[in-house]
């Protein structure tokens, strides 16, 4: 199995405002995902229906090589889950949180729970009503590492964590998934973090899938030229034009996906001069991304 989580043309409205559309993504397996977009992008409606909480009005999803919603259960057992919002009964205690947990999956690792509570400074006795966020932040991420999943799905794990309790979390994070191969598909706004953690990603906006692509490539692949005498019309562009913009005079300022030094030759054989190319860091090829599909320009 190439690819653990596979959704193809899915389509799902869960109101008259809002809609996931013709939405088709794959997160290979043992990949660290980065699931990219600004709050309301539709990222958290997504991981629902990946989760078989919602049920598509179109397309079909394939997590871990199971039918979902059909085949959930099955799934369900080998996924990790930290929500973006705490969902634990707040009368309960730390300890009884986890032997609670631990009735439900076969897979739980006593030994690597008591090994995180240890690491993130949580005591048997705090009730979870009295947890600060980054306590539950970590409560939550020592519950889903503790099953020992093969696929772990994370809604916002670190928003509203302050910079120690998010460095934990995401170590011990990258720790499990350098020993067990794990899968992770890990939702956020925050960009530069993803940077740091993700090998892949793909971007979310206005429920539609603005680009998919190894980190690497996204990294480096959009940049941002200064041209000078373009003409209106460009001609099978070897290129990926997001956008174009007037400076001053001539000039245009475009934004460039699979840019490349050679290809500065093709653009000359059109009558323009390259005055400039700028590199632009992971947030502002995220912005760029974001600018161009909400107006409508290529992906």
């Amino acid at each position: 199995m190439s690819d653990a989580i596979v959704l193809r043309n899915v389509g799902y409205r869960p109101g008259k405002d809002f809609a996931i559309r013709d939405l088709s993504m794959s997160v290979p397996t043992g990949a660290i995902y980065g699931f990219l977009g600004p709050n309301g992008s539709g990222k958290t409606t997504t991981i629902k229906l990946i989760l078989g909480m919602q049920t598509p009005e179109d397309g079909t999803i394939e997590v871990l090589g199971h039918q979902v919603p059909q085949a959930a259960p099955q799934a369900l057992a080998r996924i990790g889950y930290v929500p973006e919002r705490l969902h634990l009964y707040a009368s309960l205690t730390v300890d009884e949180i986890m032997r609670f947990h631990k009735a439900f999956y076969a897979t739980w690792d006593a030994t690597r729970a008591e090994e995180l509570r240890r690491q993130f400074n949580l005591r048997h006795e705090q009730l979870v009503s009295r947890l600060s966020k980054g306590e539950s932040g970590k409560l939550m991420m020592l519950l889903a590492l503790s099953t020992q999943p093969d696929l772990l799905v994370l809604d916002e794990p670190t928003d509203g964590l302050d910079p120690v309790v998010r460095r934990d979390v995401l170590s011990a994070l990258v720790e499990y998934v350098s020993a067990r191969n794990a899968t992770v598909l890990v939702s956020s706004h925050l960009v530069h973090e993803q940077e740091r953690i993700c090998d892949w990603v793909g971007v979310m906006d206005e429920g539609r899938l603005v680009a998919e692509m190894p980190m690497h490539t996204f990294r480096s692949g959009i940049k941002r030229l200064r041209v000078h005498g373009a003409p209106p019309v460009l001609p099978a562009a070897p290129f990926t034009l997001l956008g174009r913009s007037p400076v001053a005079g001539q000039e245009e300022e475009w934004g460039v996906r699979g840019w490349q030094p050679e290809m500065q030759s093709w653009l000359e054989a059109q009558g323009a001069t390259l005055r400039e190319t700028i590199d632009l860091d992971l947030e502002e090829s995220f912005v760029e991304l974001l600018s161009t599909a909400r107006t409508g320009g290529s992906r």
